[in-house]
């Protein structure tokens, strides 16, 4: 959509992401992104720590469940989304603004850390976005070999030819 604050924030995760379901059962996913930027004092020959920048942040559908049951506290992660401001009244009656995060992207940053990746089951055709029946869970990956039945040919050492395993 034209207009859009769009950022990208690398931080910490401050707490497990909590996963919750709306009344019509739709999951969604909050968590607070905590970024901090260092800077050396070339004076003191150190490197010293900016304020913090706390920023909440939320997903929606399947991808808030594979965002809960991927990402913990503490995790450096790397987030792309939009903006969003909404105002509200707390509960002494005095308006507030909050600004948050609308996740588009998100995962592990790799800057200190390895990270082991595992395709989910496709959002396709038979996804459970609307409601409707779970969707199946894939029996074989849609990109495997032909015959493979399961086999990486990219992650067994010396099983690769000159040929793509597509």
């Amino acid at each position: 959509m034209a207009g859009e604050t769009v950022i990208t924030v690398v931080g910490n995760l401050t707490a497990d992401p909590e996963l919750r379901y709306t009344q019509n059962g739709l999951p969604v996913a909050n968590f607070t992104i905590a970024s901090t930027p260092r800077t050396f004092d070339r004076q003191a020959n150190e490197w010293k720590d900016g304020d913090a920048l706390f920023l909440r942040a939320s997903v929606w559908r399947e991808f808030a469940e594979h965002v809960a049951g991927s990402l913990t506290k503490g995790m450096r992660v790397i987030a792309s989304g939009r903006l969003r401001q909404r105002s509200y009244q707390d509960k002494e009656g005095n308006n507030r603004t909050a600004i948050e995060l609308e996740v588009d992207e998100i995962g592990p940053s790799l800057r200190y850390a390895t990270a082991q990746v595992t395709r989910a089951a496709s959002g396709g055709a038979g996804s459970n976005f609307g409601g409707g029946a779970p969707r199946q869970q894939v029996a074989e990956e849609p990109w495997a070999t032909p015959g493979s039945a399961g086999a990486d040919a990219w992650s067994a050492p010396g099983a690769y030819g000159d040929d793509t395993p597509f």
